[in-house]
């Protein structure tokens, strides 16, 4: 069986970021028609589309399309969640990893579900700072926890390849909501997300 593309993009956005890819290499000195710059501005008009594809997503659906009742009030920890964006400084990637916790107040939801929240808020152009916020607010209104955490550990190409080309920094950032605002809840939560795998 032959291989076969599924993925889908918009004709038209396709088409007018194609024109200014073609522009950019132009103005950067680039000869646009040669053999391998050729089919370059279509494949970076597809993945500015897909990069960004998490502004036609709603993070709260994705929570409430697997919310479910249970009387639990213990912590629930994903940890280790890869994240992969764009800066919305210099538009080049940051990525890394997000650790997230909520309290249950009677619902829960799939653990899928909080990873792809991390993927549809990272595929849009962002700063880690609202990025950690934004997937907290999303959890809080979908099941209204007692509590909430979220810390982003990532590194920032715009850092590493350019201006201070600091290869080994490392940002991290993190938001309390709840129960996480107290000490010994929060400093539980960093403990367990701080243990490595033997």
């Amino acid at each position: 069986m032959a291989y076969k593309k599924t993925e889908q993009y918009d004709d038209s956005v396709t088409n007018g970021l194609m024109s200014h890819y073609t522009s950019v290499l132009q103005l950067l000195g680039e000869d646009a028609g040669r053999e391998g710059l050729a089919k370059t501005p279509e494949r970076m008009a597809k993945a500015m589309q897909y990069l960004t594809q998490g502004y036609s997503l709603d993070p709260i659906e994705v929570l409430n399309s697997a919310r479910f009742k249970e009387e639990v009030n213990e912590m629930v920890i994903v940890r280790d969640i890869e994240l992969y964006s764009m800066c919305e400084h210099h538009m080049l990637p940051f990525f890394g990893k997000a650790h997230i916790a909520y309290i249950p107040n009677g619902w829960i939801t799939g653990l899928s579900k909080l990873a792809r929240v991390v993927d549809i808020v990272s595929r849009r152009l962002q700063v880690q700072e609202r990025l950690t916020t934004q997937i907290v607010d999303a959890i809080r209104e979908s099941l209204n926890p007692l509590g909430v955490a979220v810390v982003i550990e990532a590194q920032h190409l715009c850092m590493m390849m350019r201006g201070v080309q600091k290869q080994n920094s490392i940002t991290t950032t993190s938001a309390f909501f709840g129960e996480f605002e107290q000490s010994a809840t929060r400093s539980e939560f960093l403990r367990l997300i701080s243990k490595r795998r033997d």
